[in-house]
């Protein structure tokens, strides 16, 4: 099955951590600009990041997106 990401739910999970944009930058050593960046959906995370990211606030890495399935074509559903 394929999924897409959707909506980053990373300012949720640091509501619900108790921290803040800041805490998370500074504890992973990056700009508080790019944590933003992921929050406002300009980047998507790389996965050593999102491993870090649920680490350090206590979620798991499947808890930072929306996941959907993806809607299998006709064809895909043939090649499997």
């Amino acid at each position: 099955m394929k999924f897409e990401l959707g909506r980053c739910l990373l300012h949720e999970r640091l509501l619900e951590s108790g921290k803040s944009v800041s805490w998370l930058a500074k504890d992973l050593h990056m700009k508080p600009e790019r944590v933003h960046d992921y929050i406002d959906n300009k980047r998507v995370m790389p996965l050593k990041a999102a491993i870090a990211i649920a680490d350090s606030i206590g979620c798991n890495v499947t808890d930072l997106y929306e996941v959907t399935p993806s809607p299998q074509k006709a064809t895909d559903i043939e090649q499997d």
